[in-house]
């Protein structure tokens, strides 16, 4: 496939139809129109699923349109999973007699292009220009209402979310749970309103990432964070250390679930659970965080100067005699709680131990190295977790649990065959 549009590239939106990860990646397509002469070899058949086919040709057009929203990973076997699905999904689709009206069909490809910050026939242009039919397009988002009309019906009305289950939920962001997670990080740049935007339509297209492998290279790829080196990786850390921002969008996900995009400042952040534990001890019930910020003019010499500082430290009141001198500013020494400090600060404090020093971050306008020090933690509660946010994320979270299930199901009960492509 030629001619890639790097704006789409940068620039697209989720594929989102129903607002959960695993069911997000469930959009499907069908047919264009090939050019004339190559008709015969472009509708080749290469798999066969139950009584109908995927041809040479929709697996080309799902790998270009994968391409250019930038999918991470073998695109030709992803593309071709996803087509094998949605046949499955199809089927199912219309043995409840399921459909898709045409107005929700264009409501559903107006918001897929407004997530690029596009109408329908800018949008349409765009991917044209890089190989993929409009009829693709189409498909592409009626297969995925389809889907989620399959799953409304099937699993919505049995998911039921108690009282029990949200207060467990909600208590175990509290200081004595003794609740600890592993968890990947992606942090997008942010620091204009133009890569807000871009980074906002990427995060969200991320977001549907359901494999660890997959978002340890989308970090490698896309992260400004430090830890982008360790794909993205970070070590366990207390659920009551992170911001309560955080702590509400984590808790929910099981691992390999992807939390919705988390705005901080400068920046957009996704987190991947990998683990979670139960300590089995109570913490202490801790009440705030002190910390010291020092502010190192930018340039080549900064984070130099930084590791000398390090050296020359062993407490936060050891920067005193650093920053002496120097105008008030440069050193700042806060106690606050966790819920009040900027939600990058809180991050990386929630990785270190008293003592320790973090130099991953820059001021907004990327003139100064912060020299972030932990002077001493006190956990504290986070007091404004929503419950109907924590009921709807446990809902979402069941219901796609359903929706994979049934989805597993209908694979194992398919006749799937790969043919020649001969």
């Amino acid at each position: 496939m030629k001619a890639i549009v790097s704006s789409l590239t940068h620039r697209a939106g989720a594929w989102i139809v129903s607002g959960a990860p695993a069911l997000c990646l469930a959009l499907g397509f069908g047919l264009g129109t090939p050019a004339a002469g190559v008709a015969q070899e472009l509708f080749a058949p290469v798999v066969q699923v139950n009584d109908r086919v995927i041809t040479a040709y929709e697996l080309s057009q799902r790998m270009a349109l994968m391409r250019l929203l930038g999918a991470p990973g073998d695109l030709e076997e992803l593309s071709l999973d996803r087509l094998i699905e949605e046949r499955l999904q199809q089927d199912a689709a219309r043995e409840i007699g399921a459909e898709v009206a045409d107005e929700a069909l264009q409501a559903g490809m107006a918001d897929f292009a407004g997530r690029a910050n596009l109408e329908v026939d800018a949008f349409l242009n765009a991917l044209a220009q890089g190989g993929v039919a409009a009829e693709t397009f189409r498909d592409f988002v009626s297969a995925g209402l389809l889907w989620r009309e399959v799953v409304r019906a099937r699993f919505v009305s049995r998911v039921q979310i108690t009282e029990a289950e949200i207060d467990r939920a909600i208590a175990l962001t509290q200081p004595g749970a003794g609740v600890r997670v592993l968890l990947s990080e992606i942090i997008l740049p942010a620091n204009t309103p133009e890569t807000q935007r871009a980074s906002m339509a990427r995060a969200e297209r991320l977001a549907n990432i359901d494999t660890l492998p997959a978002f340890a290279q989308a970090a490698r790829n896309f992260s400004v964070a430090p830890s982008k080196a360790r794909s993205g990786r970070l070590d366990w850390v207390d659920l009551s250390d992170l911001p309560p921002q955080v702590a509400a969008q984590v808790l929910p996900l099981s691992p390999g679930q992807v939390s919705p995009p988390v705005p901080v400042r400068n920046g957009i952040a996704l987190f991947q659970m990998r683990d979670i534990q139960e300590t089995g001890s109570a913490e202490p019930e801790d009440v705030s965080i002190e910390y010291a910020t020092y502010f190192l003019p930018g340039g080549v010499n900064a984070q130099a100067q930084a590791a000398r500082i390090r050296t020359e430290v062993d407490t936060c009141d050891d920067l005193y005699g650093v920053a002496k001198g120097q105008p008030e500013e440069r050193l700042v020494i806060d106690v606050l709680p966790v819920a009040e400090i900027p939600a990058d600060y809180a991050l990386e404090l929630a990785q270190l131990d008293d003592n320790e020093i973090s130099t991953a971050l820059t001021t907004a306008d990327g003139q100064n190295l912060v020299f972030l020090m932990l002077c001493g933690r006190t956990r504290v509660l986070p007091e404004d977790v929503s419950r109907e946010e924590v009921s709807a994320q446990l809902r979402n979270q069941r219901i796609v649990a359903y929706a994979d299930s049934y989805l597993d199901e209908l694979k194992a009960a398919a006749h799937i065959e790969y043919l020649d492509e001969e």
